[in-house]
């Protein structure tokens, strides 16, 4: 795939990301584990607010 960029700005470009912070080994990513955070915080709330309404009402 080429570049749109002019040789100068992909120059600057490769230059910022060839820089140490931007070098950060990240762990894959997990699709199961952020669907099981999502769902326990889902029934976590539910069942907050079901606490909350017997205890209001």
């Amino acid at each position: 795939m080429t570049s749109r960029l002019s040789p100068e700005d992909q120059q600057k470009v490769d230059h910022y990301l060839s820089a140490p912070q931007h070098q950060v080994e990240r762990q894959p990513f997990r699709v199961w584990r952020l669907l099981a955070v999502v769902m326990v915080v889902t029934i976590g709330l539910g069942l907050l607010s079901r606490l909350l309404s017997r205890l209001v009402l």
